[in-house]
């Protein structure tokens, strides 16, 4: 990925190593990184890793190594790590990645793979190496890494380093013999190779003593060396003992190594065994002492360099920028622990705390600050995690705060507020109610200050947020009086904002979230939301415009296009007034059926554009605009245009469990348009089952109807009236039909056959009206698929696109990863401009936005090899 990272002819590790080379060993592994993906798979103590970095210190590649652990089973965490990994060999590509979250979905994977097309070069030979791949178990994790690794760059090539077989499927590479292999076979040393370890360790065994160890070691690498130092350390002339066996291992660290060091040496040891960042300056903040205060060399230097004196067992991995320890000298000083003090554990975890967070490994941070009892700083950072969390991050934050006593909540009451984030992220609405009913007035009994109206105004704010979700729910629709409070205690704060992204409002799959049918019970939630609206500007505009979207809804889904248009305007405006992004999508949304009913078609390539205006956003989720995108091309039969990652049955955007309802309607509609129908009805009954997302009475209406059609296609006739029957009794007291009429000929065809064969439940009537609106909606989807065919030519014919000098340097830059003001600075030219050179490229390559365009473009080698390489 990185246009310069390691260069693998790196100097030697400090300290006393002795490399032996191991020209078998090389010549396999040259051979096995001409293929996309290396295994290194052997138990403990075959010297994986060593002969891995042996034999890439003097191999012509640029290598990145990451070195794993059982965190990364953190998304979050692991992303970390990567990006830091990266970016100490190329510190533009990891601002690149550390603009994007780690991805989860195909689409988020899309935007990761834009990063290595543009910064590698196919004259370049680049390896990544993962460390303790056995470690991994997270399924998200996995599929990336399966991802990335199978993702075919010709100058690319993953050593996956492992004590078992890494559960990844590789089988299409294995097919084609694209996975190399090294096992403990290979890894074993000859008898030949361990009397050459012995002599550049100066040791000149006996025949028999040499027979002896190794008949003992049996070739396992970390034996040999332990037997090595068992000779050295035994005077002239003694017999070798047989004791370098698994079971006497601890035994031999204990006489061979631990014996020969310092007291203080083996007590930093022990304090490193407590921490997985091993860098020069954490080192040299731990090994600090007040006994080194006076002395010439820098504070905790002479223990770092007594301790890279230990040879094999602990080196410095230039990859990494940090020490690595053996792990079996790792596991045997983790047994020891107990010899530190309480104060000297806390030291240690509150050093390397402040390293992580200094480092923006904030996961990690946190972890630390716990163990070294620092909850100002522990809840600092949490407070500056997102809205709405990720799933399997939400769940590791609520465990840590689950373990910190009443006390310690009570003594940082922010806690609390980051508490009920968690908990809201999770979709635990009744226990965070529960909560915040007894914690709200006992806050507002003590003493008031500006810290505390702050914590006060986030839990009013979660509490009517929660009340916005559940209300239709519980009946309980005094959320405005709590948006209310939370205005009054921001007023108190002394003027801290609440700012991006923790103003910024998650959307469900419908703004009207109401359950019932009953026109009063809609009326009623969209009067509260309109009660609340005011109170928003002073919680940072956190959902504000969201009261004119859910009328711009309900008046879409009644027909009323004209009204559902002057919501939605409202709605756009206000969201782009304080940077609430969902609700511009939302409104985007509406504003795009909208004109598909109307048969605008101008006006759709319009909005398409304003919606690829914002991918540059700070904070913004790119997921949204994918499913609005998938929702558009399924009504228009171009499923081909879908993002990958909403074809896939298994794929889900894990970020906002509210909106899977929404997603999940858009991978229900692309199987039916594939005519996947047992897919879809599948896919929609996951619905069902995933946090209660069919509850709203919308989308209760739009399943129903997708059923029936489906059903229809498999003709079981009395199951798709059935559904279709179900649809029309919840759309008919709020009148909305327009879902009925989105589904063009393929409604029309299920009304003319409930008109033939009749309908008990369904007025002829109404069912004459659907078809024939449906027959009428449907003529304008054809043209808009007409209008986008015609759009570009080029690309529908199959020929190539001449693009000007001008629009393929443009046309680059978006393959790089560059914003819109980053190229017009880089080309001396006026922002309107280039944003006019962009659409005259959309327009040639029929793309919709900047992800499309750069996929037509490296599809039509117009970007990549040629010209995105940096030639």
């Amino acid at each position: 990925m990185p246009e310069q990272c390691f260069h693998s002819n790196v100097p030697m590790a400090p300290g006393n190593q002795i490399y032996l080379k191991r020209p078998q060993i090389d010549r396999l592994l040259e051979k096995a990184v001409q293929k996309p993906v290396v295994i290194v798979c052997a138990g403990a103590g075959y010297g994986k890793t060593q002969a891995v970095y042996s034999f890439l210190r003097e191999y012509p590649a640029l290598t990145c190594w990451i070195q794993l652990s059982d965190r990364d089973n953190i998304g979050e965490r692991f992303w970390e790590n990567f990006i830091a990994g990266v970016t100490n060999g190329n510190r533009k590509a990891a601002l690149k990645l550390a603009d994007i979250d780690f991805p989860r979905t195909e689409r988020e994977f899309d935007r990761y793979l834009t990063i290595p097309l543009a910064d590698t070069r196919e004259d370049v030979k680049y390896i990544f190496v993962y460390d303790d791949f056995h470690l991994l178990h997270h399924k998200a994790v996995l599929r990336f890494l399966e991802r990335s690794i199978t993702s075919y760059f010709p100058s690319i090539t993953s050593i996956l380093i492992s004590r078992t077989e890494p559960p990844l499927n590789l089988e299409t590479l294995q097919s084609k013999g694209l996975v190399g292999r090294i096992t403990e076979d290979e890894l074993r040393f000859s008898q030949a190779e361990m009397v050459e370890y012995f002599h550049t360790q100066n040791i000149r065994p006996s025949p028999q003593a040499v027979s002896s160890i190794y008949h003992d070691t049996e070739g396992w690498a970390f034996a040999i060396h332990l037997a090595g130092l068992s000779l050295k350390n035994s005077p002239p002339g003694a017999p070798y003992v047989p004791q370098a066996m698994r079971s006497n291992i601890f035994r031999l660290i204990e006489s061979e190594i631990m014996s020969a060091i310092s007291a203080e040496l083996r007590k930093f040891l022990i304090k490193l065994s407590l921490i997985e960042h091993l860098v020069p300056d954490l080192l040299r903040e731990i090994a600090a002492s007040p006994e080194s205060a006076g002395q010439d060399f820098p504070p905790g230097k002479s223990l770092v360099d007594e301790m890279e004196r230990i040879c094999s067992f602990i080196q410095f991995d230039v990859y990494l920028n940090a020490y690595q320890i053996h792990h079996l000298l790792l596991e045997y000083l983790s047994g020891k622990q107990q010899e530190l003090s309480g104060e000297e554990k806390q030291e240690v975890y509150r050093r390397a705390a402040g390293w992580c967070a200094q480092n923006n490994r904030k996961l990690d941070a946190i972890s630390y600050y716990e163990k070294s009892r620092d909850y100002d700083r522990l809840i600092t950072i949490a407070d500056t995690l997102p809205l709405i969390l990720p799933r399997q991050f939400a769940w590791f934050i609520l465990e840590l705060l689950n373990r910190l006593s009443r006390e310690i909540h009570d003594q940082y009451p922010l806690s609390y507020a980051v508490r009920a984030r968690v908990l809201t992220s999770l979709c635990m609405f009744e226990e965070c109610t529960e909560e915040l009913k007894e914690l709200i007035p006992r806050l507002e009994a003590l003493p008031p200050s500006p810290e505390l109206h702050w914590v006060l105004m986030a839990l009013y704010a979660n509490r009517g947020l929660i009340g916005i979700i559940t209300c239709a729910f519980t009946g309980d629709y005094r959320f405005p009086v709590y948006l209310e409070r939370a205005a009054y205690h921001a007023g108190q704060t002394g003027g801290h904002v609440l700012s991006p992204p923790l103003s910024e409002v998650n959307l469900g799959a419908y703004t009207c979230m109401v359950p019932s049918p009953e026109k009063k019970d809609m009326d009623k939630f969209i009067e509260a939301l309109s009660a609340a609206a005011p109170y928003l500007p002073a919680i940072g505009g956190c959902g504000w415009g969201i009261d004119d979207l859910a009328r711009a809804e309900l008046a879409y889904f009644r027909e009323d296009i004209a009204e559902a248009e002057r919501f939605s305007l409202a709605a756009l405006d206000k969201a782009q007034e304080w940077g609430q992004y969902e609700i511009e999508n939302r409104a985007f949304f509406f504003l795009l059926r909208i004109s598909l009913s109307r048969g605008n078609y101008e006006k759709i390539q319009e909005l398409f554009r304003q919606m690829e205006a914002q991918r540059d956003k700070a904070h913004y989720v790119n997921i949204c605009c994918d499913i609005i995108c998938g929702w558009y091309y399924t009504q228009i039969g171009q499923t081909d245009k879908l993002a990958p990652w909403l074809k896939n049955d298994f794929e889900e955007s894990d970020l906002n469990s509210m909106s899977y309802s929404m997603e999940i309607l858009v991978k229900a509609k692309y199987h039916f348009m594939e005519k996947r129908y047992p897919a879809a009805l599948a896919v929609l009954e996951s619905r069902i089952k995933r946090d209660g997302a069919e509850d709203f009475v919308m989308g209760k209406i739009e399943s129903n109807i997708l059923k029936a059609l489906c059903w229809y296609h498999l003709r079981d006739k009395d199951a798709a009236f059935a559904a279709l029957e179900e649809a029309y009794s919840l759309a008919l007291p709020n009148a909305l039909f327009m879902p009925f009429t989105e589904m063009g000929k393929a409604m029309r065809a299920l009304a003319a056959a409930a008109l033939k064969d009749g309908s008990r439940a369904i007025p002829q009537a109404w069912l004459e009206t659907v078809r024939r609106n449906a027959s009428g909606y449907a003529k304008k989807v054809f043209k808009a698929a007409e209008y986008c065919r015609a759009a570009a030519p080029e690309r529908t014919s199959g020929q190539g696109v001449t693009l000007s000098r001008r629009e393929l340097e443009v046309l680059t830059g978006l393959y790089q990863g560059m914003t819109r003001e980053e190229i017009a600075g880089a080309s001396s030219l006026s922002i309107n401009t280039i944003k006019s050179i962009i659409r005259t490229i959309y327009n040639k390559l029929e793309a919709v936005n900047k992800a499309d365009a750069v996929r037509i473009a490296v599809a039509r080698g117009l970007v990549g090899t040629q010209y995105g390489s940096g030639k």
